[in-house]
């Protein structure tokens, strides 16, 4: 790669430039360079608020880029070894639906694993895409959903040979990485196109010890949140492709169904300026932060009660790789949940976390981070372990029921459009969802409409409910339900 290109921020410096030239707007945003007296404005700045502007022939087009967002759109594609990059501005929800809805389309099969996030199972509904659903790798122990094997790809494959695609996420939420390999050669084979949710591992190509990301690898398709690990501001990721299976121009025209007309030029130009951090710089930030990550954690792994995931995770199943940029620490042994020591965490240390699920909870480190505030992370860690270590019973819980047996009975779409009526969920037990159910972050359904309830998702959403959980659904109650009928 030559990084003395990268150097330039195109679009960025574009957007600087055309700030300073002191242009009377008579075009959209209202604001008008922030010409509005509020507590907003003088909180945000001045500068800020002048790049907050609209399209035009100098700051180019999202929809149809031929200036200054197609040169930092093709720096992008380079920094990630793809053929085209796409800047995104409603977050990697929207690649992922941009991904499915570009392969398939009405009642095309695609192989996809149960504990996708909510984005994907939109992406069936808006495409009308039929999911064949692949066990992922449980881990009870820790009660983690891990990768999906070659092995039970391999068999998805055989029973549907007419599938259009395989859909993969890398890594998961806890840092798991499938043999993505393994299943790309597999896929090609059989003509099927790849597509990746790699919104946690935007930071991959960065350094030699962390996992190949997806377009190395030869995936078709793969969307990455630069705003979670690699510095860009909240809501901007991208979309990359490898140009085989799937043209360029299909791409496009399914981004521009959906992606606004307006797009932000803060969250744009953020991209430009975090593609140019990590190109230059990154191999040095995360050797850096490698080296405090892998300290911290033989040091949470001398805490009583608490145990963190390093890289001897990997089984060569549904762990091939992991990123130990993750933080994930086993906590159910103190005789807490990961949600309570999640509130525990925030309420009396001020730390946020990123989730918790039952047995463990999950730190994101990312560009951001210095050993000062893992430190603080680590140290608030070890009180909990001194006040509670000892006093409870280990907690243990039945948990990932809906990754279990998926029952699809009809596909989400069809789901989503027919007439439903509400129940208590306690009464719901062989139902058919019309809707998903999920608690967020991660944002992995528990029930995604198609899908027969079982008794063992209502016990572990009402488990969820007591835990102060945050669980999202249609219904301003959450005691209650859409299911199929009238």
């Amino acid at each position: 790669m030559n990084t003395k290109k990268h150097k330039n921020t195109p679009l960025f410096t574009a957007l600087v430039d055309y700030t300073q030239k002191g242009i009377i707007p008579f075009d959209v945003p209202g604001h008008k360079k922030g010409n509005v007296e509020n507590e907003f404005n003088s909180v945000l700045g001045e500068m800020t608020m002048k790049m907050d502007v609209n399209s035009s022939k100098e700051l180019d087009m999202l929809g149809n880029p031929s200036g200054v967002i197609m040169e930092a759109e093709k720096l992008m594609a380079e920094a990630y070894d793809a053929d085209h990059a796409f800047l995104l501005v409603n977050g990697s929800t929207s690649g992922v639906q941009y991904m499915i809805m570009s392969a398939c389309g009405p009642k095309d099969k695609i192989i996809i694993p149960r504990n996708v996030h909510k984005s994907a199972i939109n992406g069936l509904i808006l495409s009308g895409a039929m999911p064949i659903f692949v066990q992922p790798e449980i881990d009870t122990e820790l009660g983690i959903a891990n990768g999906v094997s070659v092995e039970n790809i391999k068999k998805a494959i055989k029973e549907n040979p007419d599938a259009k695609a395989v859909f993969l996420i890398n890594p998961t939420y806890f840092g798991s990485v499938s043999n993505l390999k393994g299943i790309i050669k597999l896929a090609h084979k059989h003509k099927m196109a790849v597509l990746v949710d790699e919104a946690h591992g935007a930071h991959f190509p960065f350094h030699r010890d962390l996992p190949l990301n997806a377009m190395q690898l030869g995936a078709d398709l793969a969307t990455a949140s630069m705003h979670k690990t690699a510095g860009s501001l909240t809501q901007s990721s991208i979309l990359l492709l490898n140009e085989n299976l799937i043209p360029k121009h299909q791409v496009r025209s399914t981004i521009n169904l959906m992606q606004t007309t307006s797009a932000s030029y803060l969250l744009m130009s953020s991209l430009d300026v975090a593609r140019k951090k990590l190109v230059l710089e990154g191999e040095k930030i995360f050797t850096s932060l490698l080296n405090i990550i892998r300290e911290v954690k033989e040091e949470i792994n001398k805490v009583p009660g608490l145990k963190a995931i390093t890289s001897d995770y990997i089984d060569g199943v549904g762990v091939c790789d992991y990123d130990d940029t993750k933080l994930v620490v086993q906590v159910n042994d103190l005789g807490l949940s990961g949600f309570e020591v999640y509130d525990i965490l925030r309420e009396e240390y001020h730390i946020q976390v990123e989730l918790a699920e039952t047995y463990v909870i999950l730190a994101v480190i990312s560009v951001g981070d210095n050993r000062q505030s893992i430190e603080k992370l680590v140290t608030a860690l070890k009180d909990i372990s001194k006040k509670f270590y000892g006093k409870k019973p280990k907690l243990e819980v039945e948990t990932l029921a809906s990754l279990g047996k998926p029952k699809m009975l009809i596909s989400p779409r069809e789901a989503y459009y027919s007439k439903k009526k509400l129940l208590n969920i306690k009464e719901a037990e062989g139902e058919i969802s019309g809707e998903s159910i999920m608690i967020y972050p991660p944002g992995i359904p528990l029930v995604i409409p198609g899908e027969k309830i079982s008794k063992e998702i209502i016990d572990y959403y009402d488990f969820l409910k007591t835990q102060n959980s945050v669980t999202i659904n249609d219904e301003e109650n959450p005691d209650l339900i859409k299911v199929l009928g009238e």
